[in-house]
């Protein structure tokens, strides 16, 4: 059988969905810049996100959060049904991209084996894929590209992008528009035991709370 790399799923959640995703996240992000604002407050601000983050400057976001880890085990059976085979999930990181985010070309960790990119809303911001998985590759002088022109995917709100993020370089170029939100969703194959809830006890635990 081929080898899966990506596919884009039209309408993954409908718009309703999406739309109150969207403006959560953002609702979430202005409570996090608020917390941060006050000294006494800034452990609570920890726990609510990070902004900048940091891979992508210009943008907040948030690891494990309870409501998009809800839509990482609603999704498993969508990808389930497109990949043929039996996944588990491991984490979910969503953003809200600001004008001038940017997100360079990189290949993910282990725990992003099967990975899913769905737009719940704003201005459109393409993300590219390499489909080659030999072009860019980790060595220990650092990250290497060959700066290919890659495959540009459009994501409408309520779309989602499922592609190999370990083996497909993947990017997105300087955005120019308000803001965009998005939320990625990562699973491994059933058999890859270790990366289970990347490492946490449940879903919708922080980072912090990892036991490898």
């Amino acid at each position: 059988m081929k080898q899966f790399k990506y596919k884009v799923i039209k309408n993954a959640i409908d718009s309703t969905l999406a739309e109150f995703c969207s403006n959560y996240l953002r609702l979430k992000k202005e409570c996090y810049l608020t917390l941060n604002k006050t000294n006494n407050l800034v452990p609570y601000a920890n726990t609510m996100g990070e902004y900048p983050d940091g891979q992508c400057q210009n943008a907040y976001a948030t690891y494990g959060d309870i409501a998009m880890e809800t839509l990482l085990v609603m999704l498993k059976p969508t990808l389930e049904y497109y990949l043929k085979m039996k996944l588990i999930p491991t984490y979910a990181y969503a953003r809200v991209y600001d004008k001038g985010s940017e997100l360079f070309r990189h290949k993910d960790r282990m725990s992003c084996d099967f990975s899913t990119t769905l737009n719940l809303g704003g201005d459109e911001w393409p993300i590219f894929i390499e489909p080659d998985e030999k072009k860019g590759k980790n060595t220990n002088k650092g990250y290497v590209t060959e700066n290919t022109k890659g495959k540009k995917i459009i994501l409408n709100q309520g779309d989602m992008l499922i592609y190999r993020g370990c083996l497909l370089e993947h990017w997105r170029e300087k955005f120019n528009g308000n803001y965009c939100s998005q939320v990625f969703l990562h699973y491994n194959n059933a058999q890859n035991k270790e990366n289970l809830f990347d490492g946490r006890v449940h879903l919708g635990l922080p980072g912090f709370m990892k036991t490898n």
